[in-house]
């Protein structure tokens, strides 16, 4: 009895160690621990989406923003900033830069005494509304380096009236255009595509298509040129 329970334990153990080797083969040989395909194969194509950004190119283009902000809600966003920021003419430099009259100024040296990052100071250009926009978009992204903790202000309405905030201490450039209307109607007298025509359009249309009796036609059966 012991024996034979002994020889079908030994079979079944054998059984399980030659399997598990099996399958441990199998897996070597067909790569089933990777993702890795054979060259020769075609799998199809593998397509790298674009990462998204937020919305930055989604809604109104900046002029248009600009033309409608409130620098009332404009100073309830700038609440975040205060903690590094004073923005009052003559206020004193705080972990970031005196922010009156930024707008229109020189990146990285508008405050004097302020010990700009050489990301910032070293960029060059003004403090136009679009690089402000950006800015406040992404300081990182902006200046990589700068010594700006503030990861930014993603929706483009927040930045538009923090913007025209600033503006009212120390003034500001000029601001962009808002962008003009895609058209929506063709020429006067012009059918558009995928428009239904106007009467007049249609009324010549139908005259165009209509036969134009020849020179030889007859009114009667006299005039008709017999054919044989």
């Amino acid at each position: 009895m012991d024996d034979r329970f002994n020889t079908a334990s030994g079979w079944v153990l054998f059984s399980g160690i030659v399997a598990l080797a099996a399958s441990i083969g199998a897996g070597m040989y067909f790569h089933a621990d990777s993702y890795e395909y054979p060259e020769d194969k075609d799998f199809g194509y593998f397509v790298e989406a674009e990462e998204e950004d937020g919305g930055a190119n989604a809604g109104p283009d900046l002029g248009t923003l600009l033309a409608s902000a409130d620098a009332a809600a404009g100073e309830r966003v700038f609440a975040k900033c205060t903690a590094c920021h004073t923005i009052d003419q003559g206020g004193a430099n705080g972990i970031g830069p005196n922010l009156y009259g930024v707008m229109g100024a020189a990146i990285g040296s508008h405050a004097p005494g302020f010990a700009y990052s050489s990301a910032l100071s070293g960029h060059g250009g003004e403090w136009t509304w679009e690089n402000m926009d950006a800015w406040l978009t992404s300081p990182r992204s902006f200046a990589n380096g700068t010594k700006m903790s503030f990861a930014g202000l993603s929706k483009a309405e927040d930045r538009a009236n923090l913007m025209e905030f600033l503006s009212t201490y120390g003034g500001a450039p000029a601001k962009p255009e808002p962008a003009a209307p895609a058209a929506e109607e063709g020429a006067e007298g012009v059918a558009v595509a995928g428009e239904e025509p106007s009467e007049a359009e249609a009324a010549g249309a139908m005259g165009a298509d209509e036969p134009v009796a020849s020179a030889n036609a007859a009114g009667d059966n006299e005039g008709a040129t017999k054919v044989d």
